[in-house]
């Protein structure tokens, strides 16, 4: 018995009487797409194969439609690929009449072989248990080692933000301090003395701190900008 999207499909060309190529594929395309409409209970299981040939038919269709329209050499092959297992169908489908006429005249069994395995353990003359005790410690030996990495201590630095709000907390307090004082230069990390640095640039930028030099390489005088009553606690 066949069945299926093939089946089908040799059907309608062989009940146009065409042969197999692109002609007969284009003009019974339609055909297939109706087919397919009038299923009541459409096969599930072959629902991919099926929308698969109509869709090639549909591009086979486009294609005699339209000469001049190019197709990728993706869609070329599906097209000779498509041809080329319906005339495979086709001859099995015909075989498959001579098959039905001599099924079970002449019955031949072939024997099949016996799957299962006898494992034989047979070592050569120069085995033996110093030789495998040396072949075990040699494999332990190329064995990868565990590699201990020591920890490493991160030390937490401090982020502009935070520098921001200390040099605003202090010259809010103060009213006006050095840079030098500040940031404890000499006595603190340079990382830290950087990020002072730069949350003095940006407190400037936004106008809540005024800054002098008065001459290079000399400390900077921070003031606020900001006007209210200091606070001495500190």
């Amino acid at each position: 018995m066949f069945e299926g999207p093939l089946d089908t499909l040799l059907s309608l060309i062989e009940k146009r009487k065409l042969f197999i190529n692109d002609i007969s594929l284009a003009q019974v395309a339609d055909d297939y797409i109706s087919y397919i409409k009038s299923l009541e209970n459409f096969p599930i299981a072959d629902s991919a194969h099926f929308i698969l040939i109509a869709s090639t038919l549909v591009l086979i269709k486009s294609k005699s439609l339209l000469p001049n329209l190019s197709l990728t050499e993706e869609e070329q092959h599906s097209i000779e690929d498509l041809e080329a297992r319906l005339q495979e169908y086709q001859k099995y489908k015909a075989l498959a009449v001579h098959l039905r006429e001599r099924f079970g005249i002449q019955t031949e069994y072939l024997r099949l072989p016996s799957k299962e395995k006898v494992i034989v353990f047979a070592p050569d003359k120069n085995m033996s248990v110093k030789r495998i005790h040396e072949t075990i410690q040699s494999v332990i030996r190329e064995m990868p080692k565990k590699e201990f990495v020591p920890k490493a201590i991160v030390q937490k630095v401090i982020s502009l933000e935070e520098m921001m709000g200390n040099l605003s907390k202090r010259i809010n307090a103060t009213l006006k301090m050095s840079f030098k004082d500040f940031a404890k230069v000499g006595k603190t990390e340079k990382l830290n003395v950087i990020v002072s640095f730069l949350a003095m640039l940006e407190l400037v930028k936004q106008g809540i701190i005024h800054v002098r030099q008065d001459k290079h390489f000399h400390d900077i005088e921070i003031e606020t900008q900001m006007t209210g009553i200091p606070n001495y606690s500190n």
